[in-house]
């Protein structure tokens, strides 16, 4: 277990160089960063006052190691818009990120896994088929439209929840609902399909005619074997939470770092774009991390 995780980590490191060296040079992709910072009506002197300020007249690859450098130490350098530290403003958003990301994988588990169930052990019935229409509408449905359709009807017109902002536990519903639909969908189809490969497996045959009851068959037996595929899925899926949330969060104007990496384009602030992918790539490291452990805990057979 130990050399697997420090495996894990090594890869990881590389992963963040590589999407790192991406990022910052992509930056310079869109043309001079200082130009476009200062806009079309910057004089020359200004221009060049800002690149050398930033360190753009330097060569690319001495300044992206200089942002390596700087970034090891925690020091991420000072937004241009907010002129706040970029690590200051990052973590100041995090945690609202997290905790969307982590209601809407909840939910879309909490209801994918048992419906999932119903519809295996109900296959090629009317519950089994209305369970997959459901699975394929929601899988369908591009979030951002049923963000705007769940404010006009539930926010506008009944007045039951807020349309926007963070606060209580109602302002999670609408966002939360939003963000978990498409991996609802999609969960559900992945646990139908592997309980169905799993429930004809001699062993599930060999539990109940030893006389165990069909809940213990269908919850001992049959789900955690097929509960592999799944987590590899969700762990997948957590890169779709977080690049979703740039959607949802501007949708319901949720005050996290979707959002925060969405402002910082529009006012073209390139080093708070930086720190904010950066972040991201690391939060989607460390659950995949989690899931390579996860795969021992639940099924012990896994062996790298």
């Amino acid at each position: 277990m130990g050399r697997i995780i420090a495996s894990r980590l090594i890869q990881g490191v590389i992963v963040i160089i590589g999407i790192t060296f991406l990022v910052f040079f992509a930056t310079f992709l869109t043309g001079d960063p200082a130009s476009l910072m200062l806009g079309e009506g910057a004089t020359k002197a200004q221009v060049d006052a800002l690149r050398q300020l930033m360190g753009f007249d330097r060569p690319l690859l001495v300044q992206y190691a200089s942002f390596l450098g700087r970034a090891v130490r925690g020091d991420f350098g000072t937004s241009l818009y907010f002129h706040k530290a970029n690590l200051d403003l990052v973590l100041e958003r995090l945690p609202a990120t997290i905790q969307l990301a982590t209601l809407a994988l909840l939910l879309a588990l909490s209801l994918a896994i048992p419906l999932g169930i119903l519809a295996a052990v109900g296959r090629q019935t009317w519950l089994d088929a209305f369970a997959m229409v459901l699975a394929l509408i929601g899988q369908a449905t591009p979030n951002f439209w049923l963000g705007i359709m769940l404010i006009l009807v539930f926010a506008v017109d009944l007045h039951w929840f807020p349309a926007s902002g963070r606060g209580g536990l109602a302002h999670l519903v609408l966002p939360t609902i939003t963000l978990a639909t498409f991996p609802l969908a999609l969960n559900a189809r992945m646990v139908r399909s592997t309980m169905l490969e799993v429930l004809g497996e001699d062993y599930v045959r060999t539990a109940r005619a030893k006389g165990l009851t069909e809940r213990l068959v269908l919850y001992k037996h049959a789900l955690r074997n097929a509960l592999n595929p799944v987590i590899t899925v969700v762990g997948l899926q957590v890169g779709a939470f977080m690049g979703g949330s740039v959607i949802v969060e501007t949708v319901f104007a949720w005050p996290g770092l979707g959002r925060l990496a969405v402002q910082a384009i529009l006012v073209k602030d390139f080093p708070l774009v930086q720190t904010a992918v950066t972040f991201l790539a690391l939060v989607l490291l460390a659950v995949n991390l989690i899931v390579d452990i996860l795969y021992f805990v639940i099924d012990p057979r896994v062996r790298y």
